[in-house]
């Protein structure tokens, strides 16, 4: 996968958001450390797991076994949204293979790029009728600055999330994603994550994970809950446990 993009986020979640994958697809999490070059990670370390450790002791020996997550992340937030459109309601194998043929067609992800694109070729790479008017809507509003993506960086987690679902195609699931792996902000658990919510039921024994409990996990593993994330997407993946 020489000089190609990696999809972004693409853990399975419910239907909470605009991104969804079905529960199959838990045994195929995204781009944990896989050859895409020139991608950076979500940055954590020590910190970060020793408080987790101390916090939850169940989720702390998982992370001993685990040991570090390697989890690439797309630091543009135009091609971070993009890139989660096309991963929604599909398999990660799937999303992959379309990420490639769109970034091959497109060139450079960017607005002018997107909609110098026929939507006939758009849909040729395999995306729904839906997503390629998801996807142009999202180039079309940064293109004339309906949106200000650049702004992203500089607002609080509830601000990201406002704006940007403000975009047709883009639910909150998919802003906590953004959050996560573009913003690399370091404090998320997305309830609307099935992922997460597996995991959590997995580590604990839990036979139902209500909201209200699972506020209380988030509060457990502030101010690093996007580090949980990980081992609970890892934990919600794995096989025999």
């Amino acid at each position: 996968m020489d000089q190609k993009r990696g999809v972004l986020s693409p853990l399975p979640v419910d239907r909470h958001g605009e991104g969804t994958r079905k529960p199959q697809d838990l045994q195929e999490p995204l781009f944990e450390g896989k050859g895409v070059v020139n991608m950076p990670f979500f940055q954590y370390g020590t910190p970060e797991t020793d408080h987790l450790t101390a916090a939850d002791p169940r989720l702390g020996a998982w992370i001993a076994e685990v040991g570090f997550i390697q989890r690439q992340v797309t630091p543009d937030p135009f091609e971070a949204l993009i890139s989660s459109v096309i991963s929604q309601q599909i398999s990660g194998r799937a999303a992959e293979t379309i990420w490639e043929r769109f970034a091959e067609l497109v060139g450079p992800i960017v607005p002018k790029a997107v909609l110098g694109v026929s939507t006939d070729d758009l849909r040729a790479c395999g995306l729904s009728g839906r997503k390629v008017e998801y996807i142009q809507g999202i180039a079309t509003a940064a293109l004339n600055g309906e949106i200000d993506l650049t702004a992203l960086p500089a607002m609080a987690d509830e601000e990201v999330v406002h704006h940007a679902t403000k975009l047709r195609g883009v639910g909150v699931w998919t802003a906590e994603m953004l959050l996560i792996f573009c913003l690399q902000r370091p404090n998320v658990l997305s309830y609307n994550d099935l992922g997460i919510r597996r995991g959590l039921m997995r580590l604990h024994h839990l036979e139902d994970l209500s909201p209200s409990v699972f506020a209380n996990f988030r509060q457990l593993y502030a101010p690093y809950a996007s580090t949980a994330s990980l081992y609970l997407w890892k934990l919600a993946a794995a096989n025999g446990r």
